[in-house]
């Protein structure tokens, strides 16, 4: 009896496994990375539009608010991202939607 291990799944051995793994790895970190950029923008855009609002009173409060609701746009912008595209991979392939 022969001591080979053969998958039944032809898909996801040798090259063709390696290179999903090494595609899967480089799109999980650059998605990190993005969603970290957009986190640190966001986060810093809310921050500079929350110091517009107090250091200038009611006549700043436009101007930070429209900032600090562009730092929030870009934060969900980049989560909504990483979220849309990892959608995928929950899908079953068998049972397209």
């Amino acid at each position: 009896m022969p001591l080979e291990n053969k998958s039944t799944n032809q898909e996801d051995s040798g090259v063709t496994g390696a290179a999903k793994f090494v595609t899967s790895t480089v799109g999980n970190v650059a998605g990190g990375v993005g969603r970290t950029a957009g986190g640190v923008v966001g986060a810093a855009t809310r921050g500079l539009g929350d110091t517009i609002t107090s250091a200038t009173g009611s006549a700043g409060k436009p101007v930070g608010d429209a900032l600090s609701s562009v730092g929030t746009g870009v934060q969900d912008g980049a989560e909504d991202t990483y979220n849309n595209n990892n959608d995928d991979d929950n899908n079953d392939n068998n049972n397209p939607q």
